[in-house]
């Protein structure tokens, strides 16, 4: 708090620590662009980054394609002690949002299932009885995968986000069928490219800019260049 800046440029972890953080620094009267997560009341601050419930809403279309038969689908919450990030509950909306927005839907059976992220130890058998999909709202799709190689357990779809290193081994391997990339790098880029026209340029700048949404199957995923 007592750095001194001109902007700020913040990725919002975690969520209640965040919000009294964003609170106190708005005393500063700087400008604050957010990435990652938009926690900011009434867009008080500017975003860069995804639409949390549009990101929900296509893994839900994504789990609706090619379904015939009825289909048991597990939301799979894998969580810090202490994250209860607004983003993670947005997914949750949007992909619940979808089944309710096309009710012609009926072969889908949901359920939810939570576990602590110290605590992965706690998969078993039991959970993945009859389940057919998997949504993984946040990084860790692959908890979910590595359970199921580890226990020979076959023909589960599995949806997840980010392209963590760990997740996309398990998508090269066709265990985790989509990941919905953020495009990590794309954000810092803009937001810093915000700061500048704002503060140096002194430009009018849009105070909210949504990533598309980029869907990543073991077919088209390319490694970056680094």
């Amino acid at each position: 708090m007592e750095f001194d800046c001109d902007g700020l440029l913040f990725a919002p972890i975690f969520y209640e620590d965040s919000v009294r953080f964003l609170a106190e620094y708005e005393k500063k009267n700087i400008p604050v662009v957010m990435i990652d997560s938009n926690i900011s009341e009434e867009n008080k601050h500017a975003y860069v980054g995804q639409d949390a419930f549009q990101s929900g809403y296509l893994a839900g279309r994504l789990i609706s394609f090619a379904v015939k038969n009825e289909r048991q689908v597990l939301i799979f919450k894998i969580t810090r002690e202490i994250e209860s990030t607004s983003v993670y509950l947005q997914r949750i909306d949007g992909f619940y949002s979808y089944f309710k927005d096309h009710d012609e839907l009926t072969n889908f059976k949901f359920s939810e299932i939570t576990i602590k992220d110290s605590g992965i130890d706690q998969l078993c058998l039991e959970m993945f009885k009859g389940i057919n999909s998997v949504f993984v709202p946040n990084s860790r799709a692959y908890i979910v995968a590595r359970f199921l190689e580890e226990n020979n357990i076959k023909g589960v779809r599995i949806i997840g986000f980010d392209l963590l290193n760990e997740n996309i081994e398990y998508l090269n391997k066709g265990i985790i069928d989509f990941l919905i990339n953020q495009r990590p790098e794309e954000q810092g880029y803009m937001g810093i490219n915000y700061l500048y026209k704002k503060l140096v340029l002194k430009e009018t700048v849009e105070d909210v800019h949504y990533i598309p949404l980029e869907i990543i199957l073991k077919e088209n995923y390319l490694p970056s260049k680094k």
